[in-house]
């Protein structure tokens, strides 16, 4: 399933556009360091204006603030709830709490205080004031997207993902839904790719990112790990690891990567480096919805795996004969290649057209 967002304008020809990056949901700030990662572009690209066709950006994050906070970093900020800054792009880390449950009597966590009172203004506040007014509101990071770990069962913060929280319906200023990248941290280029999408499309150059049902980039997220991964063959000959030594197929050990939507085995991690199955680990899930709860508890044979590596186990016994038969075969040279007088590889001298 696909979810194409519409657009009042054909083109809209943004030359200048701003990048609200708050980090205050519940988070570790995992993806704002993850992004510093990124080279194909990196962020630095971006804001240098050193990517062709891209509007200006001004990124605004707590990582270039001009001093240790206060209110000249969170000027941007209150001016885009005002409606005085346009337009900008939200991006959002972190899980959102609940603040209904709380009935207004503190706070979960806060981005700020109010002018007026000195008191923490909380996430949710920045959220109801910016979200309806920016061009494209991003969501980065698995806890930002799905609610991710601060999400799960037991937590006694109601946390949830931004399309939770605003509406799976909800649609930016410039017709978009929430733009979802999980991850956990994020993959720094599968975010600086889906960035670019979003500034080329405010520049009038591209259509609108083509998203899934879960609102994740189709062209990221539409494989699994298990399509992407060097191991996938020992899957298929019914070889299996037992160990996190062994090169083979992890499935045994825990791995859940023939159902999750991901492309870190098929891209790396830093500079095409590393991902969890590349470097030995397993995967979790991180990149889904239901994690972490879905894919607990870690470390131990999926669900379904028993009965779909028993399957396998007859055809791939097949397989892996078959193949070693053949592989024997080729192994070897032709019987023409020698050494002797006498000529063997079938050429006739007498041979005319």
């Amino acid at each position: 399933m696909s979810t194409q967002s519409s657009t009042t304008e054909e083109r809209t020809g943004i030359d200048e556009i701003h990048i609200l990056w708050i980090s205050e949901g519940m988070s570790c700030d995992g993806d704002t360091v993850s992004l510093t990662a990124a080279d194909q572009p990196s962020i630095e690209d971006v804001v240098l204006g050193l990517i062709p066709g891209l509007p200006k950006v001004n990124l605004v994050n707590k990582v270039l603030s001009p001093s240790l906070g206060g209110e000249d970093f969170l000027a941007p900020y209150r001016a885009a709830a005002r409606g005085d800054l346009k337009p900008f792009i939200l991006v959002i880390e972190g899980s959102i709490p609940n603040q209904r449950i709380i009935d207004g009597e503190g706070y979960w966590t806060s981005f700020g205080n109010d002018p007026e009172t000195g008191q923490p203004q909380p996430l949710n506040w920045w959220i109801d004031q910016l979200a309806p007014k920016a061009f494209a509101v991003v969501a980065a990071g698995t806890c930002a997207t799905f609610g991710g770990i601060h999400a799960m069962a037991g937590n006694p913060t109601g946390c949830m993902g931004l399309a939770d929280y605003l509406g799976w319906e909800f649609r930016s200023q410039a017709g978009l839904p929430v733009v979802n990248v999980p991850g956990c941290p994020i993959q720094p280029e599968n975010f600086m790719e889906t960035l670019i999408w979003v500034l080329q499309h405010a520049a009038g150059t591209a259509p609108p990112p083509p998203l899934d049902h879960m609102l994740r980039p189709q062209w990221l997220f539409g494989k699994t790990v298990h399509e992407g991964c060097d191991r996938a063959a020992y899957y298929e000959q019914a070889d299996f690891g037992k160990d996190y030594n062994s090169p083979k197929c992890l499935v045994k050990t825990g791995c859940w990567g023939p159902v999750v939507n991901c492309n870190v085995p098929k891209r790396g991690w830093m500079a095409g480096i590393g991902g969890c199955p590349n470097v030995g680990g397993i995967c979790i899930g991180c990149t889904m919805p239901g994690f972490p709860d879905a894919f607990m508890p870690f470390m131990d044979e999926p669900p379904g795996a028993t009965l779909s590596t028993l399957a396998v186990k007859p055809y791939g016994a097949v397989i892996r004969r078959l193949r070693g038969l053949t592989n024997d075969m080729v192994n070897h040279e032709p019987k023409w290649r020698h050494n002797k007088q006498k000529l063997t590889s079938g050429y006739n001298p007498h041979y005319r057209p």
